[in-house]
C-alpha cells in the first residue's frame, strides 16, 4: 500500500512542485498557495495527500499551519531516498517540469526577501529596548565565544548532536551553533519572534533546523530527545525554574549537556516591569542546587562581568538513570499531528 500511496501523492504536477519547494525550505501553507498561484483550500487538499502518503509533515504553529519535506522519516529509505531521486531526476530532464521549478523559486525568493524585510521592521520598533538592555551587560560576542567554549564546540563537526534551543528568540542562538550541530529546533512561545527566527535561519539547508512554537514548562517533545539543550536568557522568566528545568531534563538523553546563559543575581527591580523578568538573575549556589535536582551533574560557573549585570554560563551533564520528570506534559510527534 506504501508504494501506491507514494506513487498517487506523486502523480499530480501540483504536489511535484510543492515537494519541489519543500527541498528547499519549510513552507506556510499560505506561502505555498502563494508560490503557486492557487487557492488555499486548493494547495491544503494536495498537502494532505502529501502527508497522508508520507512524504510532507505537517505543523500548527499559532494560526499557521507549516510543511515541510519528511522523505527520511514519514517515508523511510529505501522507498524515500528512491523518491527524493527520482524528483531530482525530473527536474534535470523533463525541461518544462524544470522551467515551473525555476519560476517557482523566484517566487520562493520573493517570499524569503519578505520575511526578512518584516524581521527588520520588528527589530526596529524593537531596537530602543533592546538596546537599553544590552547596555546593562557585557557585548554578545565575549559571551558567545565563551559559550562554545563551554559547550566543547569545535571546527565544524556536529559536536553538539540534536541541539534544542529553549526560548530561541530571533534564533541567533539556532544560526550560531547550526554548523555544530546534526539537527537544531529553534523553539519560542511567540509566534512574532518565530517568524523573527524564521527570516533569520532560512538560509541553511532544509532539515537542518526545524522551528517549533511551544512552552518552555510543556516542551512538546519526547523524552531523551536531545544531545544537547540551551536556555540563552531565558530562565529568568521562568515563575517556577525547578519546572522548567525539570521538563529540560525530560527530554535531554542521559549524558547529554544543559548549558544556561542567565544574569547572575542583582536588584535591579525595573527589569521586573519593564522587561518582565520573573527572577533577578541567579546566584551560583541557588543555580547548582536548581541543576542537582533536575538530575545535572553540574560544572564550574562562568562569569562574565558588565556594568551593572554580570552574565553567567552554567553548564551540566545529564546523570544516566536520571527519573524523567513531568513525564505527563509530553507530547509526541503523533500527539501533535
Amino acid at each position: 500500500m506504501r508504494i501506491e500511496a507514494t506513487l498517487r501523492a506523486l502523480s499530480d504536477l501540483t504536489r511535484l512542485r510543492i515537494m519541489r519547494l519543500l527541498a528547499h525550505m519549510e513552507l506556510a501553507v499560505g506561502e505555498l498557495a502563494q508560490v503557486l498561484g492557487q487557492s488555499q483550500p486548493r494547495v491544503s487538499r494536495h498537502v494532505r495527500i502529501l502527508c497522508d502518503a508520507g512524504l510532507a509533515e505537517r505543523r500548527k504553529e499559532g494560526s499557521w499551519v507549516f510543511v515541510r519535506n519528511a522523505i527520511g522519516e514519514g517515508l523511510a529509505p529505501p522507498l524515500g531516498d528512491a523518491a527524493a531521486r527520482m524528483l531530482a531526476v525530473a527536474e534535470d530532464e523533463d525541461s518544462a517540469f524544470s522551467a515551473r521549478c525555476a519560476e517557482d523559486r523566484r517566487h520562493l525568493a520573493a517570499i524569503r526577501a519578505d520575511r526578512s524585510a518584516k524581521a527588520e521592521a520588528w527589530f526596529s520598533r524593537h531596537a530602543e529596548e533592546w538596546d537599553t538592555l544590552r547596555l546593562l551587560h557585557c557585548p554578545d560576542e565575549p559571551v558567545e565565544a565563551a559559550l562554545a567554549k563551554a559547550l566543547g564546540v569545535r571546527g565544524g563537526a556536529a559536536s553538539l548532536g540534536k541541539l534544542l534551543d529553549v526560548g530561541t528568540g530571533t534564533g541567533r542562538m539556532a544560526e550560531l551553533f547550526a554548523p555544530h550541530a546534526s539537527h537544531i529546533t529553534a523553539l519560542d512561545r511567540s509566534p512574532e519572534m518565530l517568524q523573527v527566527a524564521r527570516a533569520r535561519l532560512q538560509k541553511f539547508p532544509a532539515g537542518l533546523v526545524d522551528l517549533a512554537q511551544g512552552d518552555f514548562a510543556r516542551l512538546p517533545f519526547a523524552d531523551a530527545a536531545f544531545d544537547t539543550v540551551l536556555f540563552h536568557q531565558v530562565l529568568h522568566y521562568a515563575l517556577e525554574p525547578g519546572e522548567v528545568l525539570a521538563e529540560a531534563a525530560r527530554v535531554t538523553a542521559p549524558g547529554g549537556t544543559l548549558a544556561l546563559v542567565d544574569f547572575a543575581a542583582h536588584d535591579r527591580e525595573e527589569l521586573r516591569e519593564r522587561h518582565a523578568h520573573a527572577r533577578l538573575g541567579f546566584s551560583d549556589e541557588q543555580m547548582l542546587a536548581l541543576l542537582s535536582e533536575a538530575g545535572f551533574d553540574s560544572r564550574p560557573a562562568i562569569a562574565l562581568s558588565g556594568t551593572p549585570l554580570t552574565v553567567k554560563i552554567w553548564t551540566g551533564r545529564k546523570q544516566a538513570g536520571t527519573a524523567q520528570a513531568m513525564k505527563p506534559a509530553a507530547l509526541t510527534r503523533a500527539d501533535r499531528s
